[in-house]
């Protein structure tokens, strides 16, 4: 079990993971309070997904841009700025709907105020991560362990919200949220970071972006995985706008009840995130994207066939596995293959990955739930993640082939390939 967190020897990882796991929690309350307001006001799926789609629309708009600042700017600095920001943002939640003036309108814009946040918030935090580590073989424990503070977080979050919104109201849980904070703020202060030269490209701001979109284009590895990261967001990260509705219509239950649905994908994504911890390495991780995916396809169809309480739990834990699985195996895997001078902008088109597929998922799924039922409609998505857990496999053999340069260098261009101890790393992979 030691080697299970090695990446916390590290101070300012250590620092990080226990700033933001207080601030995740805030953030799943928020997330879970935001659908419970919207669905009690409306009480419309086809709402549910036009407001996770307003949040996450603009993070894919901006996702290329995004990439190229992030590689420009101090990326510690632009990371406390994008906090104090989503603080305002759920502070300003918290006192329009604890003064009960708030709107769908309202809810749609600061939902908007927030995709534009996380736009440059992922992927700095993404490419930021690398800096917290020093040991760069500690890097995809360092993913597994955040991956299970974050579902820590998805597990504890939805229950703790559920209690707040049955006891006194959403607007608690997004003032809880916008505190929150402040506890990553104070963690990114408190780090030592050596400096880290930003090297100013004399290529203009679209160049920059034509080459992020050739290199992930032209490397096959990071093509397949992120259009199959895509696909998954698209269509297995839906289902979450449609819990509201499952909880009310089709168990016949409350807030309470969506905050256990919730909370039992997050036991599942916590499996999840503790097994990829603890892993010594990162061998066979190519491997489990698709059986993962088939896991979270498999569990989305059973979840529409059920009616039982106790079993749509069950299934929801199979569910949080699978799609975490999925996404931290893609994450751990892209910052392997990635070379330093263009990791920003390989993350944005990984940030765009999810925030570009899974806001149509959203609205796709509230439109459907909308005409033939929420049950139906994770049958239909279910399908299509199984259907794409079957084309990569059938890709998988391409993939490792490109992911070994030393044997098959023809494959890559010569921007790509890495020198001999990231090498090693790459052929670890398979």
């Amino acid at each position: 079990m030691n080697h299970a967190w090695r990446a916390l020897r590290h101070r300012n990882f250590k620092l990080f993971f226990f700033g933001q796991s207080i601030s995740v929690i805030g953030t799943w309350m928020t997330r879970l309070a935001t659908f419970w307001l919207v669905y009690r006001l409306t009480h419309s799926a086809l709402l549910l997904g036009i407001v996770s789609f307003a949040g996450q629309i603009v993070s894919f708009a901006l996702g290329p841009f995004a990439g190229v600042w992030v590689e420009r700017l101090n990326r510690r600095k632009l990371l406390v700025w994008t906090q104090a920001a989503a603080a305002i943002q759920s502070l300003a939640l918290a006192v329009l709907t604890l003064a009960h003036v708030i709107t769908l309108w309202e809810i749609i814009g600061l939902t908007a105020l927030q995709g534009l946040i996380n736009a440059f918030d992922m992927p700095g935090r993404q490419s930021f991560l690398i800096r917290m580590v020093e040991d760069r073989s500690d890097l995809g424990n360092a993913i597994a362990i955040n991956s299970s503070m974050a579902n820590v977080a998805r597990l504890a979050g939805p229950a703790i919200g559920g209690l707040v919104i049955g006891a006194f109201g959403e607007g608690w849980c997004f003032l809880i949220d916008g505190i929150s904070y402040f506890a990553v703020i104070a963690s990114l202060l408190l780090m030592r970071i050596t400096p880290f030269p930003i090297r100013l490209s004399a290529a203009g701001m679209l160049e920059q972006m034509r080459e992020g979109w050739d290199y992930v284009g032209a490397f096959r590895p990071i093509r397949i995985i992120l259009l199959h990261f895509a696909l998954i967001s698209l269509m297995g990260y839906s289902y979450g706008v449609l819990l509201p509705v499952f909880a009310a219509q089709v168990l016949h239950r409350g807030a309470y009840t969506l905050g256990w649905l919730t909370a039992a994908s997050g036991i599942g994504a916590l499996v999840s995130g503790f097994s990829l911890a603890l892993r010594k390495s990162a061998s066979g991780l190519l491997g489990m994207i698709p059986i993962a995916s088939a896991m979270l396809g498999f569990g989305l169809i059973l979840f529409g066939l059920s009616r039982t309480l106790w079993l749509s739990l069950a299934l929801m834990a199979f569910i949080g596995f699978g799609l975490v699985q999925a996404a931290a195996a893609s994450n751990t895997v892209i910052q392997s293959l990635v070379t330093e001078d263009k990791r920003g902008r390989v993350m944005s088109y990984y940030t765009m990955a999810f925030f570009g597929a899974a806001p149509f998922g959203s609205l796709l799924a509230g439109a459907m739930a909308q005409r033939i039922g929420a049950p139906h409609t994770v049958l239909v998505t279910g399908a299509f993640c199984v259907a794409g857990s079957l084309w990569f496999t059938l890709e998988l053999p391409k993939v490792r082939a490109a992911t070994q340069p030393v044997s098959q260098p023809s494959v890559l261009k010569p921007a790509v390939l890495k020198p001999s101890a990231e090498r090693k790393n790459q052929i670890e992979l398979v």
